[in-house]
């Protein structure tokens, strides 16, 4: 076979057949599932990452309520959290689980005990090995208000902490 010939077998094949065509679009679909579906578990985790922080910080800023006032405020709104100086803003927690404001209740005489909590995404984090887990039929749960029984279930996926 001479060198002619042998190019002219190499100048006819210009494109890809459409088996190879099939086979790099089925290869980068089955890759595109894999990281999307690892994407979703990501997010999801972020999250709960950011409810479990916007949580610890409502504890944080309500004990500096406590430290300066002997109690704890009635409700988590901005007069008395934001305009004091506590917190920067009143965290909301992300979509995902459906609730659009962090559950509160100021507890006991005086409002000397809370519970604040969120349910998380992921029933399964390690956050929630850790958490209150305060069942809400307590005598101890009477609200500082004197509504009566007002505390929410504690058992997970809710995260709930008390001071």
């Amino acid at each position: 076979m001479s060198f002619t010939r042998l190019s002219f077998f190499m100048q006819k094949r210009k494109g890809f057949t459409l088996i190879e065509l099939l086979v790099v679009i089925a290869i980068i679909s089955i890759l595109a599932s894999v990281v999307l579906a690892s994407l979703n578990t990501a997010r999801e985790k972020a999250r709960d990452a950011k409810r479990i922080s916007d949580v610890k910080q409502l504890q944080y800023a309500l004990e500096l309520y406590f430290d300066d006032n002997g109690g704890y405020p009635t409700d988590l709104d901005a007069a008395s959290l934001v305009t004091p100086g506590y917190l920067p803003v009143v965290p909301v927690p992300p979509a995902g689980t459906g609730e659009s404001v962090y559950t509160y209740v100021a507890l006991g005489t005086g409002c000397t005990d809370y519970h604040v909590g969120v349910t998380l995404e992921g029933a399964g984090n390690e956050a929630l090995d850790a958490d209150y887990d305060f069942a809400g039929d307590d005598a101890a749960a009477v609200a500082c208000n004197g509504a009566g029984t007002t505390d929410f279930d504690g058992t997970d996926p809710l995260f709930d902490l008390q001071p």
